[in-house]
């Protein structure tokens, strides 16, 4: 098994790279969160993922050990193949699908290109309590972990909203820009409920 590449970088393309490595080229597919933290350095290591198959054998890298655990659950779930895995990982950053799968977020993964609703519940039930351990998560802290958020919700609660209604805005919020007060929080949300 190939664990890592570590190399000359002589290709890079937003699905693929090409690693020189003691005068062999291997071809490495990548997703597009790997694309984007790969910079033009002339040197390059990946963390590899090599499938054996009948008839190929095919190299994925990742710029993150993370990023590759989460790929090896992907495609253990039935249905999820190394390609779809890759589109995952292109759509969602490894720490949103890891949240979404610990949150029971089955809308955010339905939101990927390709993953139907059956298939985003099943990548929930198979993985669920696996990421749970693996990365020692309370079911609660996925939910609560943000006191900006709670603080919003319960801002908006008072002020007439629903708390899913709330919830699901200030989710979208804080997707797009995390790093907001309690007070900025509050306003988008207005704007949009």
């Amino acid at each position: 098994m190939i664990t890592h590449l570590k190399g000359r970088l002589v290709e890079k393309n937003p699905t693929d790279v090409v690693i020189e490595a003691n005068g062999v080229g291997y071809f490495v597919n990548i997703s597009l969160h790997t694309y984007s933290k790969i910079t033009s350095e002339e040197n390059l290591q990946l963390f590899t993922h090599l499938q054996v198959r009948e008839d190929s054998h095919t190299l994925f890298g990742f710029f993150e050990k993370s990023e590759r655990e989460i790929f090896r659950l992907l495609i253990s779930v039935s249905g999820i193949g190394a390609s779809t895995a890759r589109t995952m990982l292109s759509s969602m950053d490894p720490i949103q699908i890891r949240d979404a799968i610990a949150a029971n977020d089955v809308p955010a993964i339905q939101a990927i290109k390709g993953i139907g609703a059956k298939t985003a519940q099943r990548v929930i039930l198979d993985l669920k309590d696996k990421i749970l351990k693996i990365y020692d998560i309370d079911e609660v802290s996925t939910q609560q972990g943000n006191t900006n958020k709670d603080e919003a919700l319960s801002a908006l609660e008072v002020l007439g909203f629903t708390k899913k209604q709330s919830e699901r805005v200030i989710d979208k919020i804080l997707k797009d820009s995390p790093g907001l007060s309690v007070e900025e929080i509050i306003k988008q949300a207005l704007k949009n409920l």
